[in-house]
């Protein structure tokens, strides 16, 4: 079963959260997970704030 911080990992890695990971991600949010796994989505949404990561879904709204 993917984690939160795989989906993470691979964002991270690319610099890149395509809608497919954002939507993973969703899903993930709703089940139990881990301290580990809230401590990777923070530091995703860390990256994405200071541009580290930009992300598919707020190119395709023009979105900087």
């Amino acid at each position: 079963m993917t984690r939160i911080r795989d989906v993470v990992e691979r964002a991270l890695a690319t610099g890149y959260l395509t809608v497919e990971a954002e939507d993973q991600l969703r899903q993930l949010l709703t089940t139990r997970y881990d301290l580990e796994d809230f401590n990777a989505f923070m530091t995703l949404q860390e990256a994405a704030m200071t541009g580290k990561v930009k992300q598919e879904s707020r190119e395709r709204c023009g979105i900087k």
